[in-house]
């Protein structure tokens, strides 16, 4: 459908308000697949007998999975729920979960991913990893995947950033959507889980190491996005203004520079002017199209704050993950945003959070976790607060799995994390300088899935 008017692309975003009773979670998480025996990335294809990245996803369309072609390469999966697995630019592999109503169900669904995973891994002497950052591999040698948005995005990133490719092949997160009902609620969300995102990067922080060494970071994937693209990552601090809304998030969009539009299943370089000078004909690159509600929607997926706005609100702070910490995502955040006293109680508490603290914490986050001081007390203390909301917050939600445990037991590894002000990446340099004898190959061992 081509675009007529700004009506129709903020119908695109609000189309997504629905009744409580209907609210979903879906939950993406990335992770990082290796040799067993040599712990280097696979390239697409395998070679010498090696598995590749392209055997993997047979072996998964084996089990069941629909396979999804770009020309002649295997590039993802759906299946019958929604679900799908999709390629990151060096091969991490994403299971971006179906929408599911409770976090036992999201955990399932992760659990029989990872079962499956596990088992191809073993079939083909690969491994999978969760983490937030590439531990070993340097950047420059990893592999890139066969898909044309990529090859676009791999020559732009480095005119605008310096870790741009950082971010594209050597990072992985754990991510989850959530429903809104209005705009009302959409707005107290965003605002709230905006100002909350370094809380969860402190809680997730899992990427201390780059290439063999401590980078001097415990989430170094969230330093990443401090020098990725400025255009379309960053604090959105129109998000706090008053008038936000549906149409201030379009505006935003229509003034972020373009990657590419699809047409005939190809990619079109569109970089250097904006979607608002492609949908007003300003665009050379872009003379003989119209701009469509896909393009739009594609375009949507291009920026990259902490906290993106679809049909839906995504949460982006996260570092890759062990098992029961992708479980733990979505406790987290349905535990203060999808009940309405905590999601209240939270906002509140951030109300009179500056631009400039919040930029504070975006930066100085990335290297002290839990530890960073924010007015007169510890990240991990806030982090303990926050988590007394999601706690309550699943409580009165009331969801039980078959063993008459309700929700609030996803959020237990996150607590011992706050209690400890120990947060994964703070266990793996312990055990680097203590018991590894400072052989980073011990992470691929130690914390497969």
């Amino acid at each position: 459908m081509n675009i007529q008017n700004k009506n129709q692309l903020i119908e695109t975003l609000s189309k997504g308000c629905k009744p409580q009773s209907q609210w979903k979670l879906g939950t993406e998480h990335e992770k990082f697949v290796y040799y067993k025996d040599n712990y280097a990335p696979l390239p697409y294809k395998g070679q010498e007998g090696r598995a590749g990245i392209e055997d993997v996803l047979l072996k998964f369309a084996q089990a069941g999975w629909q396979s999804v072609y770009e020309e002649d390469n295997i590039i993802a999966l759906k299946d019958e729920t929604g679900a799908s697995v999709t390629l990151e630019p060096a091969g991490q592999l994403e299971l971006s979960g179906a929408p599911l109503s409770t976090v036992h169900a999201v955990c399932a669904e992760t659990s029989r991913h990872l079962r499956l995973a596990r088992t191809i891994g073993d079939d083909l002497n690969v491994a999978f990893l969760g983490l937030g950052y590439q531990p070993l591999t340097s950047r420059k040698n990893l592999p890139w995947m066969p898909k044309g948005r990529y090859e676009i995005m791999k020559n732009y990133m480095p005119k605008v950033g310096n870790l741009g490719l950082d971010m594209m092949q050597a990072t992985c997160t754990v991510q989850v959507n959530l429903d809104f009902d209005n705009e009302a609620t959409m707005i107290k969300m965003f605002r709230t889980s905006l100002a909350l995102q370094p809380i969860a990067t402190a809680l997730w922080a899992n990427s201390p190491f780059k290439e063999g060494k401590p980078s001097g970071y415990l989430s170094y994937r969230a330093h990443i996005w401090e020098d990725t693209d400025p255009d379309r990552t960053g604090l959105l601090p129109f998000v706090f203004e008053e008038g936000f809304g549906f149409e201030r998030y379009v505006d935003y969009l229509l003034d972020v520079p373009m990657y590419f539009i699809e047409r005939n299943h190809q990619y079109i370089n569109a970089t250097g002017y904006s979607f608002r000078d492609f949908m007003e004909g300003r665009h050379p690159q872009l003379k003989e199209y119209r701009p469509t509600i896909k393009d739009f929607e594609d375009h949507t997926t291009t920026v990259f704050p902490e906290v993106r706005l679809k049909s839906f609100l995504e949460m982006r702070g996260a570092d890759g993950s062990g098992w029961h910490r992708i479980c733990a995502l979505p406790a987290f955040w349905a535990g203060i945003l999808y009940d309405a006293q905590s999601r209240n109680t939270a906002y509140d508490m951030i109300s009179d959070w500056t631009i400039n603290e919040l930029q504070y914490l975006r930066e100085t986050t990335p290297k002290l976790a839990l530890k960073t001081p924010f007015r007169g007390r510890t990240l991990r203390e806030h982090a303990l607060d926050i988590l007394k909301l999601a706690h309550n917050g699943l409580a009165r939600r009331a969801f039980y799995n078959k063993s008459g445990a309700d929700e609030t037991v996803h959020l237990q590894p996150l607590i011992l994390t706050a209690e400890s002000g120990f947060t994964p990446a703070d266990s793996m340099l312990y055990a680097y300088e203590n018991f590894w004898n400072r052989d980073i190959k011990r992470i691929f061992r130690e914390l497969a899935y």
